[in-house]
């Protein structure tokens, strides 16, 4: 499906669920135009790119029901990439807002991934499951939805054993992130 028909797809989908939602995000590059802190960073101003995140703060506590326990696996390679180290920055805030999220290194995946990187997924439960799609420039061009539990189940425990191995998000981004100099997009 498209990038639009996909986000209406998970909107409808994420306004019925209860319990647990797994994302799982491997790529080390997307490619968030549109996105003031995202653009802001792209320009070089990572203060303005701070503080444009701090402004959704209030939005990303939104994001987070309490009907919701929304677990968030980021896929980490070091050294962390520019783009990763700014979306850690906006992570950091979704996570102080409610959101689980949790971080791994690529090394804990690499059984996982013979030939091809892990998908980008999100899993609302054994009946339903999204692969999110980007273009080679790291563009979000929509989502697969997969019905099938035959494919879903067996995914779901390895999502929740790299759930358990990954280090809380906000502990790594203090501990590896904060101290790095301000990332530079390279074009």
């Amino acid at each position: 499906m498209s990038a639009k028909d996909y986000r209406v797809d998970f909107v409808t989908e994420f306004e019925m669920k209860t319990g647990v939602i797994w994302k799982l995000e491997r790529a080390q590059h997307f490619d968030e135009r549109g996105l003031p802190s995202w653009e802001a960073f792209a320009r070089g101003d990572w203060d303005r790119s701070l503080a444009l995140i701090e402004d959704m703060r209030r939005e990303f506590a939104a994001d987070h029901p309490e009907r919701i326990d929304f677990r968030r696996i980021r896929v980490v390679e070091e050294p962390v990439s520019p783009y990763v180290h700014w979306e850690l920055a906006v992570l950091r805030v979704r996570a102080q807002e409610g959101e689980h999220s949790r971080v791994i290194p690529a090394s804990a995946v690499a059984d996982f991934e013979t030939g091809h990187p892990m998908p980008e997924l999100v899993a609302f439960g054994p009946s339903l499951m999204y692969e999110v799609l980007y273009d080679r420039e790291g563009i979000h061009t929509g989502g697969r939805r997969i019905t099938d539990s035959g494919v879903i189940e067996p995914c779901l425990p390895v999502l929740a054993s790299l759930y358990e191995q990954a280090e809380d998000l906000v502990e790594y981004f203090d501990r590896v992130v904060a101290p790095l100099s301000p990332p530079r997009l390279v074009s």
